[in-house]
């Protein structure tokens, strides 16, 4: 039986190969997820970051960036995988160009970096941010949602993935100030589900600019009974 899901395993490889989330070129098939060569070319988050939302800081004395020292947030604290800039090309196929494959290189290399930390959240639940039904619809798939959901299988923690729903059709948060995005995420988020039972839980997108919609998410979420948000995050980009 195993050795007959290895040579369909096989077959569909050499018929649909996995593309490489950096370059999108076929990757050789000995070479896994992602093209040896490629992975030099993704920059990691590292040590010293924020210890409330992530964020790349330069100097080991510090524990907070500025925007998480003048405000508070909704979950507790959280981690992106990677600098933005450095996989920017590789989150817009994966979001709009119908390249849904790469969550499972996402969701691998976001635990083989990410590990301890993971382990230590004890997450009841992987959540992931909703998209609305119609944006949904439109791009065939939620990039939160696969990521989260191949996280899930790596991690061994809970998928809840019909959790939370977003009732209202919300405007782009890219362009927008701190001030427009909350009140553009206001009444946009319903929770679909009983969570009372949940203790600890992992709000998973493929994003992290400013925080507002994970504190929007979070917010519902504890008003619902939810103990403690941590969430992860493929990429962190630079916003105030």
């Amino acid at each position: 039986m195993g050795n007959g899901k290895s040579v369909r395993k096989h077959i569909i490889r050499l018929l649909y190969p996995q593309r490489c989330p950096v370059c999108d070129e076929p990757v050789p098939y000995d070479e896994g997820l992602i093209c040896e060569s490629c992975r030099s070319k993704l920059v990691y988050i590292t040590d010293p970051r924020c210890r409330r939302c992530g964020k790349q800081l330069s100097e080991e004395t510090q524990m907070y960036c500025e925007a998480c020292l003048d405000k508070q947030h909704n979950y507790s604290y959280g981690f992106g995988v990677y600098d933005y800039q450095s996989v920017k090309q590789s989150l817009f196929r994966y979001k709009y160009r119908g390249r849904a494959e790469y969550a499972a290189f996402y969701a691998a290399d976001c635990y083989a970096h990410l590990k301890e930390e993971i382990d230590r959240m004890q997450a009841d639940a992987i959540i992931p941010i909703p998209l609305h039904w119609e944006r949904e619809q439109k791009r065939g798939y939620n990039q939160a949602y696969e990521f989260a959901r191949e996280l899930s299988k790596v991690t061994k923690i809970p998928l809840a993935g019909k959790t939370v729903k977003r009732v209202k059709k919300t405007a782009p948060q890219k362009g927008l100030d701190n001030l427009q995005r909350q009140n553009n995420l206001k009444k946009a988020f319903h929770i679909h589900t009983d969570v009372v039972k949940l203790k600890r839980v992992i709000l998973v997108d493929d994003i992290y600019t400013t925080g507002c919609t994970i504190d929007a998410v979070a917010k519902e979420l504890k008003q619902h009974g939810v103990g403690e948000i941590m969430f992860l995050t493929l990429s962190i980009g630079e916003g105030i």
